[in-house]
C-alpha cells in the first residue's frame, strides 16, 4: 500500500536533504495527527506540490503537528507536454467530479471556462467561493491519488481569453458530439500545452466552436455515447495518458 502524502508549502522542502526534520503544521498537520490518526514511527510522504518530495518516519507527533525525519528526497520533473483541460462551469457540482477525476487522471492545469451556454455564472464573492472550492478539490484530489505535483488552478475564463490560449497552445481539442475524428487517433506534440475543451451541460455554442477552431482547435470525439460534462474531461486525459504517459 502507498504511503500517506501530505502537502506543504511551495518551497518549503527547498534545501532539506536526508537527516534533515520536517515540521507538518496548519491545516495539513491536524489533518494528520486527529483525522489520520498518524503516529511515532510511521512513514510518511511530504511533497510541496511542484514535484519535490521527501519520504521518512515521523519522530514526534503534538497536537497539531508532526516530524518527519528525512531519508528520501525525489524530484518528479514537469511533463511534457502538458495536459490542460478547459472545463465549463456546470451546475449541480458536475464540474467539481470532472476537477477531481481529473486530478487523478494526471491534469497538469485546469482553467474554468465561462461558456456562452453555462447555466452557472461566476460572479462576486460567489464566483470566488466556487473558485476556493474548486483550489479545495484539486488539493484534496492530488494527496487521494498520491501525487507531488498539484494542478495549477488558471484564471476564470471567457471565450475571448480562451481563444488567446488556444492561439498559443502546442494542440487543442474540443469534445464535441457531432465531430468525426476520434480523440484516440490524436498525435501529440512532444512540449507546450494541450487544451482539452469542454461544454456546459446545453453543448458549445456553434460560433464558440467556430471561433476556436479559427486559431486551431480541433473538433474531437471519444466515441460513440454522449458523455456528462463531469465525466467527458476525464475520460479524455485518459485516452491522452494512455497514449503517451501510462505506457
Amino acid at each position: 500500500m502507498t504511503l500517506p502524502l501530505h502537502l506543504l508549502a511551495p518551497g518549503a522542502l527547498d534545501g532539506r536533504g536526508p537527516g534533515d526534520v520536517v515540521r507538518l503544521d496548519g491545516t495539513e498537520g491536524r489533518h494528520a495527527v486527529a483525522v489520520r490518526r498518524t503516529r511515532v514511527g510511521e512513514r510518511v510522504v511530504l511533497a510541496d506540490g511542484a514535484g519535490r518530495s521527501v519520504v521518512g518516519a515521523v519522530t514526534g507527533v503534538g497536537k497539531d503537528v508532526l516530524d518527519v525525519e528525512v531519508d528520501e528526497v525525489h524530484e518528479d520533473p514537469e511533463p511534457a507536454p502538458r495536459f490542460v483541460l478547459v472545463q465549463a462551469l456546470a451546475k449541480g457540482g458536475r464540474d467539481d467530479q470532472a476537477v477531481e477525476a481529473a486530478t487523478e487522471c494526471g491534469v497538469d492545469e485546469v482553467v474554468p471556462w465561462q461558456a456562452a451556454r453555462c447555466i452557472v455564472r461566476w460572479r462576486g464573492e460567489r464566483g470566488e467561493k466556487a473558485r476556493r472550492g474548486w483550489d479545495g478539490v484539486l488539493v484534496a484530489a492530488t494527496k487521494q491519488s498520491r501525487r507531488t505535483r498539484r494542478p495549477l488552478l488558471g484564471p476564470t475564463a471567457t471565450t475571448a481569453e480562451l481563444v488567446q490560449r488556444v492561439a498559443t497552445s502546442a494542440a487543442t481539442f474540443v469534445l464535441h458530439e457531432d465531430a468525426t475524428t476520434p480523440l484516440a487517433g490524436a498525435v501529440l506534440p512532444e512540449a507546450g500545452d494541450v487544451l482539452l475543451v469542454v461544454g456546459p451541460e446545453g453543448g458549445i455554442a456553434p460560433e464558440e466552436l467556430e471561433t476556436l477552431e479559427a486559431v486551431g482547435a480541433r473538433a474531437v470525439r471519444l466515441g460513440a455515447a454522449v458523455l456528462r460534462s463531469s465525466s467527458a474531461g476525464p475520460a479524455a486525459l485518459a485516452v491522452l495518458s494512455a497514449a503517451s504517459r501510462w505506457r
